[in-house]
């Protein structure tokens, strides 16, 4: 799921050297949390964050195909 998730972002993103993606599990659920540069996040969450709800949705259909639970934060870059 985690590399679902970092294969769209890379492919949205003009710096893809800036994306990461960590991954935490917390009672039966995965729990990952995007970051990418500055100047890329608009393209991650897009108009109304519709982007950032798409990859959600995908995430949670991934993670129901294996009986699981993902979330999905897109975090500030450090």
């Amino acid at each position: 799921m985690k590399d679902l998730i970092e294969y769209i972002a890379r492919s949205l993103v003009d710096d893809p050297s800036q994306v990461e993606v960590a991954e935490h599990f917390s009672r039966g659920t995965t729990n990952l949390e995007l970051s990418v540069a500055k100047e890329d996040m608009g393209r991650v969450i897009g108009k109304g964050g519709q982007v950032a709800n798409a990859m959600r949705l995908l995430l949670r259909v991934a993670a129901a195909q294996e009986g699981k639970q993902a979330n999905l934060d897109v975090v500030d870059p450090k």
